[in-house]
C-alpha cells in the first residue's frame, strides 16, 4: 500500500512538471494563457485518480499564468484554476462510465463554459467570451486529445499488446 502511495506521489509530481513545461507551449489567445498545460492534468485524473488531476489541472493554470503574468489578476486566475480542477475532476469521474462521452464533455467544460463564466462581469462580458471561446476550444480539445492518445496507449503497454509484438 505505501509502495503505491508513493508511486502515485512520483507520478503526480512528474506530472505537475510536465503541466509547467506544457505552459510553455502557448495557443495563440488575446491573454496569453492558452496553453498544453492542461493534458498532464486530464491524464493524471485517468491515470492516477481526479484529486491527482484537480491539482495537476490547477496548477498547471498557474503556471500558464505566472509566465503570461497573470494578465486577467492573480484572483481571476485563481477562480480559472478551480474551474480547470473541477473540469479535470469530471474528467476522471466520467471516464469511468464512459470515455468518449468524458472527452466530449470535458472538452465544452473548458472549451465554452469556462469564457462563459465571465460573461456575468461587467469587465469582462461578451466580448471576452468571444475573443476567447475558439482559441479556449481548440486548446481544450487538443489538450482532451494528448490525454486520451497517451491513456489509451498506456492502456495498450497495460494489457501487454506492446510486449506481444516483441
Amino acid at each position: 500500500m505505501a509502495n503505491q502511495k508513493t508511486k502515485n506521489l512520483v507520478l503526480a509530481a512528474l506530472f505537475v512538471a510536465l503541466s509547467a513545461a506544457g505552459a510553455a507551449i502557448k495557443v495563440p489567445s488575446p491573454t496569453g494563457t492558452v496553453a498544453f498545460d492542461s493534458a498532464p492534468g486530464y491524464l493524471a485524473a485517468l491515470l492516477l485518480g481526479p484529486g491527482y488531476g484537480a491539482m495537476t489541472a490547477a496548477l498547471g493554470h498557474l503556471f500558464t499564468s505566472l509566465s503570461a503574468g497573470f494578465p486577467l489578476s492573480l484572483p481571476v486566475h485563481l477562480i480559472i484554476a478551480v474551474e480547470m480542477a473541477a473540469f479535470a475532476s469530471i474528467y476522471g469521474i466520467l471516464k469511468r462510465f464512459n470515455l468518449l462521452l468524458a472527452v466530449i464533455l470535458t472538452s465544452l467544460l473548458n472549451g465554452i463554459l469556462a469564457p462563459a463564466s465571465f460573461i456575468p462581469l461587467p469587465q469582462f462580458g461578451t466580448g471576452f467570451f468571444t475573443a476567447m471561446v475558439i482559441p479556449l476550444m481548440v486548446a481544450s480539445a487538443a489538450n482532451v486529445a494528448v490525454s486520451f492518445l497517451i491513456y489509451k496507449a498506456v492502456g495498450g503497454l497495460k494489457h501487454g499488446a506492446i510486449r506481444q509484438e516483441q
